[in-house]
């Protein structure tokens, strides 16, 4: 019976495996050598502050 799988026949999966652990092993560590910045967190509480101020300014004028 002959082969009719064709190139596919070959497939090696360790091939892949070895690829993807490598993969794996590999992507914490550039996740961790690079820390997220802190400048857009800072940004956001100050702009949550100023908006927070920004109503209670619009509320106390509406009341006054």
């Amino acid at each position: 019976m002959a082969n009719t799988q064709g190139p596919q026949g070959n497939y090696d999966p360790a091939g892949s495996t070895q690829m993807f652990r490598a993969f794996v092993d590999e992507a914490p560590q550039a996740r961790q050598s690079a820390p997220a910045p802190a400048g857009p967190r800072i940004g956001l509480i100050v702009g949550v502050i100023a908006a927070v101020v920004i109503v209670a300014a619009v509320a106390w004028l509406a009341l006054k």
